[in-house]
């Protein structure tokens, strides 16, 4: 068959290309309202490699942080509603800082819709290796004994590490005084020099650290990865329980079916093995959740951080 008789039957089947070709997806975009480099953006990175894989679609990490992950959740809650724009939520934005924050410009409920739970990572109770407190037994002990005499940094006034401290001491009846830093790793170089005695921290940061005994992890049953430390639950102290949990949301009007769609991706990356392993490493158990089951979960959690936030008069300005 020659080059003529080749063009002709190519011409001949016109219609028949386009009826197999699939449209290009557009490009979707996702806002992780932290720096690069953390936990948030990790997750936000994974989250989107498997988005990706599932609908064939690009996605887009865009990094837009600030006010305690305010200006980037806002950004979405007021942006385009079509399904182009999704936020990884947390509770750092979503629950803890409407909390804490009366000039959060967004409502965590009503201007979202809530898609997946991506991870749901613990915190731990920390305090140096080479000092006397062994136990959590030891820590309240000391704390009775001399009230306001230990001592605790956190990640900054109103995060989720100086919330969860005051959870601690209503839970376990005790005066702490709280040293606020700036971020995990100055609180764990003091805490390691003696200056403080303790913090409460996200697992992933300080997990891995000898110069630290951890002495209990917030989750009702232990850590795979860390299955010597015992839980707040062991330790006599269930109210302790709590995440720092991750997800997506879009804006509330976004369609309902495009969010089941990012739901059904995330949910089938999160249940691969490598994205199994990848989260056993940080900590946090396996929970898929549907977009009603996310939403519910959002739900609840403002609710008892801004009820903790309140009884503990934490105000950020």
């Amino acid at each position: 068959m020659n080059r003529r008789t080749l063009l002709a039957a190519a011409a001949a089947l016109p219609l028949a290309a386009p009826a197999l070709a699939q449209p290009a997806r557009r490009p979707l975009r996702l806002v992780v309202p932290f720096p690069a480099g953390g936990t948030a953006d990790l997750l936000g990175r994974l989250a989107a490699r498997e988005i990706e894989v599932a609908l064939g679609a690009p996605v887009v990490v865009e990094n837009r942080a600030g006010a305690g992950g305010a200006i980037g959740s806002d950004s979405v809650a007021r942006g385009p509603a079509d399904g182009s724009t999704i936020l990884l939520s947390n509770i750092a934005s979503q629950a803890i800082g409407p909390a804490v924050n009366r000039s959060v410009p967004y409502n965590p409920v009503t201007d979202f819709r809530h898609i997946a739970l991506v991870a749901a990572v613990p915190s731990a109770i920390a305090v140096s290796a080479a000092g006397p407190i062994r136990t959590m037994a030891d820590l309240v002990a000391r704390a009775k004994a001399q009230a306001g005499a230990v001592r605790f940094g956190s990640t900054g006034i109103g995060t989720s590490s100086h919330v969860k401290l005051e959870l601690l001491k209503r839970a376990a009846g005790v005066d702490i005084t709280h040293v606020p830093y700036r971020g995990s790793a100055p609180a764990t170089t003091d805490v390691i020099g003696g200056q403080v005695e303790g913090l409460i921290a996200a697992v992933p940061d300080i997990g891995n650290n000898d110069r630290l005994r951890l002495l209990a992890i917030t989750l009702p049953e232990r850590a795979a990865r860390w299955p010597d430390v015992p839980t707040v639950v062991e330790a006599g102290f269930p109210t302790l329980v709590a995440t720092n949990w991750f997800g997506l949301s879009g804006p509330a009007g976004m369609p309902a079916d495009q969010a089941a769609e990012i739901n059904r991706a995330v949910v089938a990356g999160l249940n691969s093995p490598a994205m199994v392993e990848r989260l056993a490493q940080l900590g946090a158990p396996p929970n898929r959740m549907s977009p009603a089951e996310y939403s519910e979960m959002v739900s609840s959690e403002v609710t008892r951080w801004a009820d903790i936030a309140r009884s503990a008069n934490i105000r950020v300005e």
